[in-house]
């Protein structure tokens, strides 16, 4: 089997007995839960798609291990037409789901594993690189969801892992055995971990040779012994219990997060792919933050055309559509979203081919990418809350619209046009809520600034990737300036 449908992923994560914590209860399995319900239809999403011959496409590659078709959410790399097609999945999925549909950072953390193994292959003769491929085909075969897991809790961020109070502060090995290794440790921010069938671990930082016991990559079922999920908490999530859906703003789809445990969990040998080659942690969070930055200029910008969708409509129904300042504001907001797309496409049509055979994004362009990502949603935001206007946080619920005392109250003036009811309207911006303020605006506005790495973080690659003495050389050139070296006695 290489696709499995909708349906078939649905029954998969069922058959799973994860341990999982939600609002301070445990619960066996996401499906059913009306809080993570959503989440799963947008991973969903990724396979309904796959299966559509209209997406297909987009949503399927050929695997270069064995010829089959496959999902391209476990696919490597093998040209700049793949990076190009990935960008363009991001965003339909984006435009699908109005969310985070999660599998992303595995995707990235898969392609990044790959190339990583195989240069620690070259330099100490380890079979890595062997084991991931296994590995990875079996992903494929199966069409397994893979969560990428990087970001540590990290304790005190002045100290590196070595000497933090708390020595699980960062994932490190506890034991080597001669069938495999123990962790102990935990991963901050796991976005659809619950809906995944794999977690793929890997370190976050660069290390020295005092930290060899943190340089560890693998991977393990999600229901692995030992693996604790809780899930953290999001804006208005509890909304989605009230059975009032109009309130959720996207009753179908939404995103999850998870603070994973490793309490002592056994890995098999065939199932790491790093341990202790310290050298290599930090071309490992490279190559990773660069496809997963890549990956920001699809997903931002598909959540972007529904929002922008949305203050245009907002505007309809308010009936001034017309008005030259709306019409502006939605020029902007379109000029943000597609600037970021055009970063995302302009990185993967400058990728290159890594020594180990797949294709990685030009690494200057995809760090721009994401620092215009870190700005341009939430500058999208505010333009589509100033066109919906304040009705869109002060509007009654669903429960209220459905009172026989208060409804028609609510139809007679909270409708926008002639055509508009109330209801219609109030959907409308319970959805641009939903994008700015609720569930969603933790994929769309603080992952935006806070996934794949910090601002900041992108900023020093940008840079180290700058090129500045090759420009100050091109500045010389034009202006005829002769590069003489100092005297000493000039210094």
């Amino acid at each position: 089997m290489s696709l499995m449908t909708g349906e078939e992923y649905i029954d998969s994560i069922k058959k799973l007995n994860m341990q999982i914590y939600l609002l301070g209860k445990k619960i066996n399995n996401p499906v059913g839960n009306p809080i993570l319900a959503p989440s799963l239809n947008a991973v969903k999403m990724t396979y309904d798609l796959a299966q559509d011959v209209e997406y297909r496409s987009l949503l399927t590659a050929v695997s270069h291990l064995t010829g089959h078709v496959i999902n391209r959410f476990t696919h490597i790399h093998q040209s700049r037409e793949d990076l190009i097609r990935k960008v363009k999945m991001q965003r339909l999925l984006g435009q699908k789901t109005a969310s985070c549909f999660q599998r992303c950072v595995g995707m990235d953390a898969m392609n990044a594993v790959f190339t990583i193994t195989f240069q620690i292959d070259q330099k100490y003769g380890t079979d890595y690189h062997t084991r991931f491929l296994r590995y990875l085909q079996n992903c494929q075969e199966q069409d397994l969801v893979v969560d990428g897991a990087m970001t540590d809790p990290k304790g005190s961020r002045h100290l590196p892992p070595d000497r933090q109070s708390n020595p699980d502060a960062y994932l490190r090995v506890t034991e080597r055995r001669p069938d495999g290794i123990v962790v102990c440790g935990a991963k901050c921010h796991q976005t659809g971990a619950c809906n995944s069938h794999e977690l793929l671990v890997m370190p976050t930082i660069s290390l020295n040779m005092n930290c060899r016991d943190y340089a560890v990559s693998f991977s393990v079922p999600v229901n692995t012994p030992g693996i604790v999920m809780i899930i953290g908490r999001q804006s208005c999530d509890t909304r989605k219990q009230e059975a009032a859906p109009m309130d959720t703003g996207n009753p179908a789809f939404g995103g999850v997060e998870a603070l994973v445990i490793f309490d002592h969990v056994f890995v098999p040998n065939d199932r790491i792919f790093m341990n202790g080659e310290t050298e290599f942690a930090a071309p490992l969070v490279e190559h990773f933050a660069g496809y997963h930055r890549q990956s920001y200029g699809g997903c931002k910008t598909g959540v972007g055309d529904v929002l922008i969708g949305a203050a245009a409509l907002a505007a309809e129904q308010n009936g001034i559509s017309a008005s030259s300042h709306i019409r502006d504001k939605l020029v902007e907001m379109t000029h943000l979203n597609e600037t970021m797309y055009s970063c995302g496409i302009a990185c993967s049509c400058e990728g290159c081919r890594t020594v180990a055979g797949n294709y990685f994004p030009d690494l200057l362009l995809a760090n721009v990418c994401k620092q215009n990502v870190t700005r341009f949603p939430f500058e999208i935001a505010r333009l589509a809350q100033d066109i919906a206007g304040g009705l869109m946080v002060t509007a009654p619920s669903q429960k209220d619209m459905a009172n026989p005392e208060t409804s028609a109250y609510i139809q007679k003036y909270l409708a926008g046009t002639d055509c508009v009811s109330a209801q219609k309207r109030l959907q409308l911006l319970r959805l641009i809520e939903n994008l700015t303020l609720g569930t969603a605006a933790v994929g769309y506005l603080t992952e935006s600034l806070h996934g794949a790495g910090s601002p900041q973080a992108q900023r020093i690659v940008i840079e180290k990737q700058s090129g500045l003495e090759r420009k100050k050389e091109l500045a010389k050139d034009i202006a005829a300036i002769q590069t003489e070296k100092c005297r000493e006695e000039d210094l």
